[in-house]
């Protein structure tokens, strides 16, 4: 770093993304990304005549899109907020209800920007960790008085908290923002999207990149009351007024419009998370229950990491955490019935090595 950096900012720990190495071809299952390419509409949405049209700012209140997203959750354009990814969503969320005098409230095993929005903005977090078998202590999140943060299916866990549950935290931090985090809410889990007419201090959050195929598309969205909206708008015009580019837009309109198409790949994901699950405790791994597009694991007779480094040396890649609780751990995005096919074979060799 350079010395001109501010002083606050030279500890800041910057959130690390999964690996994307050049080195060679990796089976990779790594970053949760979907699978399947995007919708059909999508690619046909995006023709050289919108390309063209690149010489122009997009919309700065990306209202189709809006009204898009509003319209398949029952919802009114004045709900829906749209980032560049539900990662800058998250940071205008941290940057409008936390700072050094009002916190944020959230668990230790859990999506790692949540800490790193923290430190960025100054704030001091009150940390809560999860039970001995990951799940929620639900009690300890209720009377936080400020911003709590919680992602549902949670990361990198792969467990859902019930809606009951949800609405509990929301209910009873009443003076304050509860942001649920539902990036993999699609794929097995109850989102709380029937709680905003009752509760104006729910934020939900939301991404294209898991279950609409868009990770490369940089697309994320809020649903919240339309005051909610207001402040994410006036943190958004504040900082980057055309955050959605004008590509992104139209994939975003069409992947949400072709409902066929997410509904059949989110059942695939599904079905194939089921079958690979199986097929590892046969061999011998704890599973975590799942309701999201990865599987969180801890084989038999080694650590994660152990794990994590046979697997790429034989070119497969998943996700390994240092965080000393999950240290046992791996977490493995399902991916394809080839790529999970890959996995088992790689798994089955380096089960047989440990017992020679």
């Amino acid at each position: 770093m350079s010395d001109f950096l501010l002083p606050r900012l030279r500890a800041l720990d910057p959130y690390v993304p999964g690996e994307q190495p050049q080195d060679k071809q990796y089976v990779k299952l790594n970053t949760n990304e979907s699978p399947f390419p995007p919708s059909p509409h999508v690619l046909d949405a995006l023709s050289r005549e919108a390309i063209a049209r690149l010489n122009l700012y997009p919309d700065p209140l990306s209202a189709v899109l809006r009204q898009t997203i509003a319209a398949e959750y029952g919802l009114m354009e004045a709900n829906v907020f749209v980032g560049n990814g539900s990662d800058e969503v998250l940071g205008f969320a941290f940057m409008a209800y936390a700072d050094e005098t009002r916190g944020a409230t959230i668990s230790d095993v859990s999506y790692g920007f949540y800490r790193v929005y923290a430190q960025l903005y100054r704030v001091s977090p009150i940390i809560i960790p999860l039970n001995e078998d990951f799940t929620l202590p639900v009690e300890k999140f209720l009377s936080q008085g400020q911003l709590v943060a919680l992602a549902n299916p949670n990361a990198p866990t792969s467990i859902a908290l019930p809606l009951s549950e949800v609405e509990r935290i929301v209910a009873g931090n009443p003076d304050s923002v509860v942001l649920i985090d539902e990036a993999y809410v699609d794929f097995g889990g109850e989102t709380c999207v029937p709680l905003l007419g009752k509760y104006p201090n729910l934020l939900i959050v939301r991404t294209y990149s898991k279950s609409r195929s868009l990770a490369g598309g940089r697309l994320g969205y809020a649903l919240a009351s339309p005051a909610i909206i207001d402040d994410l708008n006036r943190m958004k015009n504040s900082f980057h007024p055309y955050n959605i580019n004008r590509l992104t837009m139209l994939a975003g309109i069409e992947a949400m419009r072709d409902r066929r198409y997410f509904v059949s790949c989110v059942a695939a994901i599904c079905a194939q998370r089921e079958q690979s699950a199986a097929a590892l405790k046969t061999l011998g791994f704890t599973v975590l229950p799942s309701a999201t597009n990865f599987l969180f694991a801890s084989p038999p007779g080694m650590d994660g990491k152990t794990y994590y480094e046979k697997l790429k040396a034989r070119g497969v890649l998943v996700r390994y955490l240092s965080q000393p609780t999950l240290t046992r751990y791996v977490r493995i995005t399902v991916g394809s019935v080839g790529q999970m096919d890959a996995l088992l074979t790689a798994t089955r060799d380096i089960l047989k090595e440990e017992k020679a």
